[in-house]
């Protein structure tokens, strides 16, 4: 192994969070390299799973993020017009777009950010990283992608932006063995399409009512009354639809409540004075699995389908072995700074996160907590959280 290089800051993950993090230390000029660790460098898994996925943010959100640090407009300002910011920049401002067009975007900031000369770019993986508390410094263990040998880098600041993933929970159902259906597959048509069986009758069990669950509905349903005649579709869902309000410059429900096109199938097909008339009602047919009757609903109406794909949220992906002097560390993360803290309670020198795997925790006006996911969550965030992380 080459000795270790010397970084300013190692940020791990290249999605919206890992880029805009990037942007903001950059922004900062902290007097060294920065490393930047990710295996594609293409904009995360929005870019790899998510372009056919209708947004639930506005275009304008996109603009704001992409725009918001002095690296990015550099970016943008020498990069050849038509571009991906040409094409955001002349979409509604006022509506939401599909997803490719924040991931091209992504790409294209990318792109810039790894050829400045600040950037270390390290196209790989973090599979360790230890911190010795008497000097303040992380050892951060990269396994190269293309070489598979490790190098090392010392830095005093550690970003953690490494994503999530669907979750998916044991559903059991005595003696039937139902086939698990990727929500990824599910929210990319064009895969959908090929992956299950055309003229063979089956029927696909959606567990959710979220953003993610209406968007498998509504892709199932264009399906079914398209290429596969004989798809059929059961809704397994606990609560009644829950719709973002907007009210005088907030939002109720601002993270977990439909927005853009899953708001308006939800409303036009879904809710229960809708649906037996709707074209989606053709095909779909709701479980109600409220008041604790989970199990025995699973239990009645699984047997009778042939795939499950589970819609119920996301689970942070693994991190890599981290440790202080050599010791094991199970990092709890601070919603509200951005740090981490021990199991004593103690601030970990250095490490930071941010991102779906590490979202900051807000409180609307009329007290409900949730999680800001979003690009431009992100990046507001991280503008509060950097001069802090950096000082």
């Amino acid at each position: 192994m080459s000795p270790p290089q010397r970084c300013a800051a190692v940020v791990v993950g290249a999605g919206p969070a890992g880029l805009a993090v990037m942007g903001n230390l950059l922004e900062k000029q902290l007097g060294g390299k920065i490393a930047w660790v990710d295996p594609y460098f293409q904009g995360g898994r929005v870019n790899r799973k998510y372009r056919e996925v209708p947004s639930n943010t506005k275009v304008s959100l996109f603009q704001a993020y992409a725009t918001a640090v002095q690296p990015f407009r550099s970016v943008i300002n020498s990069t050849r017009i038509p571009s991906a910011f040409s094409t955001l920049a002349k979409l509604d401002q006022e509506k939401t777009c599909h997803l490719h067009h924040a991931a091209d975007m992504l790409k294209g900031l990318s792109d810039g950010i790894v050829k400045m000369d600040q950037v270390y770019p390290c196209q790989g993986f973090v599979t360790a990283a230890n911190l010795v508390e008497n000097t303040s410094s992380w050892t951060v263990r990269i396994m190269r992608q293309d070489s598979r040998d490790e190098i090392e880098v010392v830095t005093p600041r550690l970003i953690l932006c490494t994503g999530s993933s669907p979750t998916e929970v044991s559903i059991p159902v005595a003696g039937h063995d139902i086939q698990r259906l990727d929500l990824d597959v599910v929210l990319k048509p064009s895969d959908l399409a090929s992956y299950l069986p055309r003229n063979v009758p089956h029927t696909v069990a959606v567990v959710g009512a979220s953003h993610s669950a209406i968007l498998a509905l509504l892709n199932l349903v264009d399906l079914a009354r398209s290429s596969h005649p004989h798809l059929r579709v059961k809704w397994f869902t606990r609560h009644p639809l829950r719709y973002a309000e907007y009210m005088d410059g907030w939002i109720l429900r601002d993270n977990t409540g439909l927005k853009g096109l899953a708001a308006d199938f939800a409303r036009q097909q879904l809710e229960d004075e809708m649906l037996p008339q709707s074209e989606a009602g053709q095909f779909v047919t709701k479980v109600d699995c409220g008041r604790d009757q989970e199990a025995a609903q699973y239990e009645r109406h699984l047997p009778s389908c042939s795939h499950l794909v589970q819609a119920i949220g996301f689970t942070r992906d693994p991190l890599p072995e981290l440790s202080v002097n050599g010791h094991a560390l199970v990092p709890e993360y601070d919603s509200e700074t951005g740090n981490f803290h021990d199991h004593q309670g103690r601030v970990i020198s250095g490490l930071h996160g941010a991102g779906i795997a590490f979202p900051e925790q807000v409180t609307d006006p009329h007290g409900n907590v949730e999680h800001a996911v979003g690009f431009w969550k992100f990046m507001r965030f991280i503008k509060r959280a950097c001069p802090q992380w950096t000082a």
